[in-house]
């Protein structure tokens, strides 16, 4: 007898996306610090661990001397220790987000995203980009400038990772999703910083009415500029996983092509991302564990890999062992929301998902 899959609904996909963005980061946040924890070094973690392959939170240490080069937050961070999520800016971005459609409603201007920051979010939990930015704003500059006066950072993964809750709320529109995701993005990046906000939005709309993870992907190309460095990045991952290269393989090949970017550069970490969803075949326990053995970003490229492909399953499909640990809670920076139920910001992010802006 042939089981047939249920389709989830939207208020499934939504939760799904909201589960898959924290559960993702929680597996990354350890090791997140690609100078030091190259997707060999990760590996190695695991392999000591006998956790290859990857199908849970990390494991503790099984080295004592692989402790001291965790991230600090490890302990809450590992399977067995992981009670609630924790507090992170690949999660603060997505609540304040969510806080600014519901303040602003969708027409809101870059100038009242920078507002936001200044009322909702600490100065000391911005980091890159965001914090020039920040330090921009409190100067008294404006956009564009806040973007591009004394700030370094300005093609790195910073816009990406606050994107998500425009894709989450316009499901199946990825040339608005990206639209909104610029008007974000422009507060605090240029160029290919701001495409990869565009490319992430549309890619998460796209999850929740494309067939497979490839036509998101395609979908999602379509918002940036074809000639874009992140464009044929993304397009390159796409031709190595049609020449039937493993994913070990295709991840070598991009690293020596985009040597130099650096571990928090938007283009880099897009091939890692484009990589584990393409590797995990729609499967988001195979799709989080590819994305963040794959290093450089890690809590980042798991957060979003895990949000695309928790739109693609549905919250109900979800593995417990990723969801239950969360016990339905967020800490949270961004102010008023700390502790807030994962839950309540799903049906929050729905209702603003089925309004008619």
């Amino acid at each position: 007898m042939t089981t047939r899959r249920t389709v989830p609904d939207l208020a499934d996909r939504v939760h799904g996306g909201w589960l898959g963005r924290i559960a993702g980061n929680m597996l990354g946040k350890p090791v997140e610090q690609g100078e030091v924890w190259t997707r060999d070094r990760i590996d190695r973690y695991l392999r000591r661990a006998a956790a290859l392959p990857l199908t849970d939170y990390l494991p503790e240490p099984s080295d004592p001397a692989e402790t001291a080069a965790l991230r600090p937050e490890w302990r809450a961070c590992v399977r067995g220790r992981v009670h609630g999520s924790c507090r992170d800016d690949d999660v603060d971005y997505a609540i304040l987000g969510l806080h600014l459609l519901e303040t602003h409603g969708f027409g809101f201007s870059t100038e009242q995203v920078g507002d936001l920051w200044l009322l909702q979010l600490p100065y000391l939990q911005t980091f890159t980009a965001e914090r020039a930015a920040y330090r921009n704003l409190a100067n008294g500059l404006r956009p564009p400038l806040t973007a591009t006066y004394d700030n370094p950072y300005q093609e790195w993964i910073g816009a990406l990772i606050r994107a998500d809750v425009y894709g989450w709320t316009r499901p199946g529109d990825p040339a608005r999703a990206a639209g909104l995701a610029r008007r974000d993005a422009v507060l605090s990046h240029s160029g290919n910083g701001v495409y990869g906000a565009m490319f992430a939005a549309a890619l998460i709309s796209a999850a929740f009415t494309s067939p497979t993870v490839r036509d998101a992907l395609e979908r999602a190309l379509g918002v940036i500029p074809a000639g874009s460095r992140l464009a044929r990045t993304v397009r390159r991952v796409v031709s190595l996983h049609e020449a039937r290269l493993s994913w070990e393989q295709t991840l070598a090949t991009l690293s020596a092509e985009t040597a130099g970017l650096g571990w928090i550069h938007t283009v880099p970490n897009a091939a890692v991302l484009t990589a584990g969803l393409l590797y995990g075949e729609g499967d988001f326990t195979r799709t989080i564990a590819l994305t963040v053995r794959g290093g450089l970003d890690t809590d980042s490229n798991g957060a979003t890999a895990g949000s695309v492909a928790g739109v693609l399953t549905g919250a109900a499909a979800i593995p417990d062992r990723w969801k239950d640990p969360l016990e339905d809670t967020v800490r949270s920076a961004v102010f008023g929301f700390d502790g807030v139920r994962i839950s309540a910001l799903a049906e929050r992010t729905l209702r603003l998902a089925t309004s008619v802006p």
